[in-house]
């Protein structure tokens, strides 16, 4: 069977949440909360009072940053984190309680840090963040009992003179404030370190003090034997306060020599007190804390820890001046880190061609971002300032927009009778830039035109003639040949109507022909229109150098290129003689000398005169 908290077997009895063997969860209360502030300066701010007789204490920050939190009792004495100085994880007393201090892997743990205590607290406490970055959260939580409850430490079930936690329980006449006048004083800080052990009501000391009585002992007659102090125990510490106790022998009285403990009475055997020892300080020394997250994720980066002089005193260890540590060399707080080589921009292809032929378009080339293993990473991985551009503008030059032309072939496609003659006809843009055929306009130039080589002789039936010539010398042109309809005679042919032969298959007329590559050869566009009417002006065409599949070449003879500009209407210029325009007064150069013609009236009666001498004022700043 088992037993209960109550000590009985059989018993179902257990402890509730406040304490309380047997309890219903009703006589405390649990105060728990988030402290989510938004914090501006730097520094120790307030986030929680944890009351005297709080039980269960959980102050733990939600999330990992680079704040800290403290805790210093209302008295003003710091128990963690204290005076700007952060204390290693570890345990803490405190209040009347001991403190647990976790602070998670500053590198693998994203966990925040946290206060553990199970309590109760025999004092106020004060919990702080000491703030440098953003708040997280701290989730704070713990117990504190109901009103009219007794303390959990009074079981309600013990059974008079039973022992309470492996103590005998103490009368209700003992003063507790007794136990103030044995606390010890920390011989670095000054602060209360622990309490030496309590003498309660109802109990004697191991041994009387040499100036006082002995308790009653038994009759000392035929003593042969007694117990004596030989020697004490090892000191629990080198330095900074230890403990020992002293060891106690049977002994002959007379001899002294050591002999077996049954040869003593038990009873009379002195009980070994706790004394200290090696009361003067250990040697200061360096505490080295954890190293931070490496400030790159790749390449060279800085990590920190921190570095405090502390010292041992009475089981605690003490932060101290660094003067104390000078005996010792100081570790190094920074150092360089590299958690693994960056990742590098690779240019993995070279540019490709324009995206168009001609005007401006666009090119790219393949941009990877590669680890220092050869293997393609996301973009992340790499710096994005020194990515290398993939995509850039490429201008092939303005596009053509006109129709370009051959000159028209020698031949005719006909030997004789109605024939045509042939010249190429192609739109740049329609065989360079792939744009469509309307960048030229749709008055596409004429490819043919007529020609005639005078009458041929006819023939009988349908009577085709030989193929022409090819209408030009190289590329594609084409051969034409007479069709017509004769009806054989003796030694003549009669020319008929065609109607005549129409139930017949006429044969073709007309065929392509292509007798050979032509090679680069020059096209031109249009004449312009002439830069004036009379008296000699100019007028200008562009002139190409393409090869058989329509792209520029150098290819063509110079001696062969036709000319770029060449002069037009150069007759003199003739003004127009209006009929109604005449001199209706003998004397109208008196009128042209006194410069009257600006007049309408004497513009009109002396309207010959006055227009000789406006154009000839016109010619001469034409020709200035």
């Amino acid at each position: 069977q088992s037993i209960g908290c109550d000590d009985y077997l059989g018993s179902d009895k257990v402890v509730d949440k406040c304490g309380i063997c047997g309890g219903d969860n009703t006589a405390c209360k649990v105060v728990s909360g988030v402290f989510k502030h938004t914090l501006t300066n730097l520094g120790y701010h307030k986030i929680v009072e944890i009351p005297e007789g709080a039980t269960k204490i959980n102050i733990t920050e939600m999330s990992k940053s680079n704040n800290y939190l403290a805790l210093r009792s209302r008295s003003g004495r710091s128990i963690i984190n204290g005076n700007w100085a952060i204390d290693r994880p570890g345990r803490y007393e405190g209040g009347g309680t001991m403190f647990t201090y976790k602070r998670p892997n500053e590198i693998s743990s994203t966990a925040g840090e946290s206060f553990l205590a199970d309590g109760p607290t025999n004092e106020v406490l004060d919990v702080y963040m000491i703030h440098q970055q953003p708040n997280p959260g701290i989730h704070y939580e713990y117990i504190i009992p109901g009103d009219n409850v007794i303390s959990p430490q009074l079981l309600t079930h013990r059974r008079p003179g039973e022992p309470l936690n492996g103590q005998l329980g103490m009368p209700e006449s003992t003063n507790h404030e007794d136990e103030d006048l044995h606390r010890e004083t920390d011989a670095l800080t000054g602060q209360s370190a622990g309490t030496f052990p309590v003498i309660q009501p109802g109990r004697f000391p191991s041994h009387q003090p040499e100036n006082q009585a002995p308790a009653v002992q038994p009759p000392r007659q035929n003593r042969e034997y007694n117990w004596k102090q030989i020697g004490k125990t090892e000191c629990t510490a080198t330095c900074g306060k230890g403990s020992q106790y002293p060891v106690f022998h049977c002994v002959n009285r007379i001899t002294h020599e050591e002999v077996s403990e049954s040869y003593c009475d038990s009873s009379t055997k002195p009980v070994p007190e706790e004394e200290a020892c090696n009361l003067f300080p250990c040697p200061a020394f360096w505490d080295i804390g954890e190293w931070s997250e490496c400030s790159k994720t790749c390449g060279l980066g800085m990590q920190h820890r921190q570095i405090l002089c502390r010292q041992m005193y009475a089981n605690r260890t003490l932060t101290v001046q660094q003067y104390r540590c000078h005996h010792l060399e100081k570790p190094e707080t920074t150092s360089t880190c590299q958690l693994k080589i960056c990742s590098e921009w690779q240019i993995r292809t070279e540019w490709t061609s324009c995206s168009v032929p001609c005007g401006v378009g666009q090119r790219t080339r393949d941009v990877k971002c590669v680890s220092n293993l050869g293997d393609i990473v996301d973009d992340e991985e790499c710096n994005m300032k020194l990515r290398p551009n993939d995509i850039e503008n490429c201008d092939m030059g303005p596009c053509a927009k006109s129709w370009f032309l051959t000159e028209w072939s020698d031949r005719c496609s006909a030997e004789c009778g109605d024939g045509v003659r042939t010249r190429s006809v192609v739109c740049m843009t329609n065989h360079v830039s792939s744009l469509p055929l309307e960048g030229c306009g749709n008055n596409r130039p004429s490819e043919t035109t007529p020609c005639d080589n005078g009458p041929c002789a006819g023939k009988v039936e349908w009577f085709a003639g030989g193929w022409t010539q090819c209408s030009t010398e190289c590329g594609s042109g084409t051969q034409q040949r007479e069709i017509i309809c004769v009806r054989k005679t003796e030694g003549n042919f009669d020319v008929l109507n065609p109607y005549e032969c129409s139930y017949l298959e006429k044969p073709p007329s007309q065929q392509s022909c292509y007798l050979k590559p032509c090679g680069s050869k020059w096209f031109h566009t249009e004449w312009s229109t002439c830069s004036k009417s009379c008296e000699g002006g100019f007028r200008v065409r562009e002139v190409r150098c393409l090869s058989d599949d329509m792209t520029a070449s150098t290819q063509c003879d110079p001696q062969l290129k036709p000319e770029e500009k060449e002069p037009c209407n150069t007759q003199d210029c003739i003004p127009e003689i209006d009929e109604n325009c005449k001199d209706k007064y003998y004397n109208c150069n008196v009128v042209v000398q006194a410069r009257l013609c600006v007049y309408t009236y004497y513009k009109t009666a002396c309207c010959a005169s006055c227009t000789r001498v406006a154009n000839r004022q016109s010619g001469f700043l034409g020709r200035r």
